[in-house]
């Protein structure tokens, strides 16, 4: 249920992303504007990630799945719209016996982490798309472009009387 909820306020922000500033960034070491947006889209296959294995090996060639650049809105929706899709499909059919299953994030032989998946999830999926909506945002405020509110109306959103 919570991760249908922040998906709807992920989703306004990126509706947002002025592509025309692709490249734009408030810092020399920030992602540029469209990388951070299509991170933040890209984030819910975590889940199936993480559902699907009992552990991920980022020193494997390949493992991260190569993508197609994002060359505009539609694309960046249509693809996080799929993303939720399919991580909700794989939050309703999981039980909750491997939900606690322990699940290993390594480098080679050095382990990051081990966790149950369930807070693998929780960390890996949903506080960090929190966290890289919230950079999103001030990208956006940044860029005079009118930030959506999360949990009630924005500076740029008529608050109700």
């Amino acid at each position: 249920m919570e991760f249908k909820h922040e998906m709807i306020g992920t989703r306004k922000m990126l509706e947002r992303v002025p592509f025309v500033k692709e490249n734009f960034k408030p810092h020399e070491k920030s992602h540029a504007l469209v990388a951070l947006a299509s991170h933040v889209a890209r984030i819910p296959t975590w889940v199936g990630r993480v559902i699907g294995r009992d552990e991920f090996d980022v020193a494997v060639p390949n493992a991260f799945p190569k993508y197609e650049p994002i060359t505009n809105t539609s694309e960046l929706l249509a693809m996080y719209d799929k993303n939720c899709a399919d991580a909700i499909k794989e939050l309703e059919n999981v039980s909750d016996e491997a939900m606690m299953k322990p699940w290993t994030f390594k480098a080679g032989e050095h382990v990051i982490l081990n966790l149950p998946k369930a807070a693998v999830i929780r960390n890996m999926a949903f506080n960090h798309q929190y966290h890289h909506r919230g950079q999103l945002s001030v990208y956006l405020r940044l860029l005079d472009v009118p930030v959506p509110g999360m949990y009630g109306p924005s500076a740029d959103e008529a608050r109700p009387m």
